[in-house]
């Protein structure tokens, strides 16, 4: 049996529905959202179930989200114990708009960033009970 514990990834682009605040700005509690997607992908193909995101160690905000942007994040399983997964997870924002605003016809210009920028990062706990622990073949790599 190998170590390498499973990772997964979402991109996703924040849109007016997820401004919380003035000028556009993205509410992290968005963010948060998206680390228990992963976290709920991350324990289906490690233990074949949902479990349950139970707690977060550790959680920063570095950079402005705005609608628009496109978020990649990441979630990786880092530590495995008998019902408990720990998993590190961090968001880069990878396109973000030109904010072209003296030409009408720019309005929905983007930029691709050619560095991301990590706008969030954060350690948790998803527990997986023993009864619903089931090994998973795509797991085993």
């Amino acid at each position: 049996m190998t170590n390498s514990f499973p990772e997964a990834k979402l991109r996703i682009r924040m849109s007016s529905r997820d401004v919380h605040y003035a000028g556009n700005l993205v509410d992290g509690a968005r963010i948060l959202n998206i680390f228990g997607d992963l976290a709920t992908e991350l324990t289906i193909l490690y233990d074949g179930d949902e479990g349950l995101l139970r707690a977060y160690d550790k959680v920063e905000f570095l950079a402005p989200v705005h609608s628009g942007d496109f978020i990649e994040a990441t979630g990786k399983i880092t530590k495995v114990g008998k019902t408990s997964r720990r998993i590190n997870f961090e968001a880069y924002k990878v396109i973000t708009s030109a904010n072209i605003e003296d030409n009408t016809t720019s309005k929905s210009a983007c930029n691709v960033l050619s560095s991301p920028i990590l706008v969030a990062k954060a350690i948790g706990t998803s527990v997986v009970t023993q009864e619903k622990q089931r090994k998973q073949k795509s797991r085993l790599k």
